[in-house]
């Protein structure tokens, strides 16, 4: 195929300003976090005199290590149990062609369109009647179903690219539904599922209404610690830069080790049928 080198350059173009604009707020918060205590730096100014104590002493004070454990321990709940829903349902909706499927299908991308502020009160109350408010329980359980709709949709759009052929021939050679599964579908769903996991895991830790509603008085993830610390540190705005800037590091670590799969999972995805 031909590319219209205006269209290529264009589009180079594009992906160098949008990498601008998003690196911009990036920097700014790490010169901000380097700044000494009794400077206050206008616009992205990067300091002469970097503190890189800041980041120490943001991790002490907010007890960072707990939280990072805490913030990890809600998406090993969150995200396994997620994938493992989501791709059994998938494979039943995209795979088995299964008596109401479509209607089913319908009922989940319903589901994408109602706001989670619109069920909030209800599931408060939920949370309530199990008594698990403020333990990460009231944080996994309400995250479980508010991205289960989206979840079942990607990988029903994934089970759905696979040959028919595949489950036929294994069929006759005697495969049950659960061997056909487990050991050819699943293993053919490794981008689909790497690469959602990795969309999952950014989506959890940056989760702060959930935590917020549930579990107020726990301060369990992360995110909602440095958000009830912004009022503790004060004027101390570099050991609030510090502590925003150790919260998004998880995040990018996991995507960048991990992007290979992501990479993957997407172009799969784009180039069935």
């Amino acid at each position: 195929m031909i590319v219209n080198p205006i269209e290529k350059w264009t589009g180079r173009v594009l992906l160098v300003v949008i990498l601008v604009l998003t690196l911009i707020p990036l920097v700014s918060m790490i010169s901000a976090a380097l700044q000494p205590a009794d400077e206050n730096p206008t616009g992205l100014t990067w300091p002469t005199d970097p503190q890189w104590g800041n980041f120490a002493e943001a991790f002490t004070t907010g007890h960072v290590w707990e939280l990072l454990g805490s913030s990890l321990l809600i998406v090993v709940g969150v995200v396994p149990i997620s994938l493992i829903i989501s791709s059994l349902a998938g494979y039943a909706l995209g795979s088995l062609r299964i008596r109401g499927s479509r209607a089913l299908l319908i009922l989940f991308i319903l589901g994408l369109t109602i706001p989670f502020e619109a069920l909030i009160i209800s599931l408060y109350y939920e949370m309530q009647s199990l008594n698990v408010l403020n333990t990460q329980w009231a944080i996994i359980l309400p995250l479980i179903g508010l991205f289960m709709p989206f979840s079942v949709f990607w990988m029903r759009a994934h089970f759905v690219g696979v040959p028919v052929e595949l489950s036929e021939a294994a069929r006759v050679d005697g495969a049950g539904h659960g061997q056909i599964f487990f050991r050819l579908i699943l293993p053919l769903a490794a981008p689909a599922l790497a690469s959602f996991a990795v969309l999952e895991f950014i989506w959890v830790w940056n989760d702060l209404l959930v935590a917020t509603i549930f579990a107020p008085s726990s301060s369990l993830p992360l995110t909602q610690s440095l958000n009830s610390l912004s009022g503790t540190w004060g004027s101390q705005w570099f050991l609030q830069a510090a502590g925003t800037f150790i919260s998004i590091l998880v995040p990018l670590i996991v995507f960048f080790a991990l992007q290979r799969f992501f990479v993957r999972g997407l172009l799969a995805g784009a180039t069935k049928g």
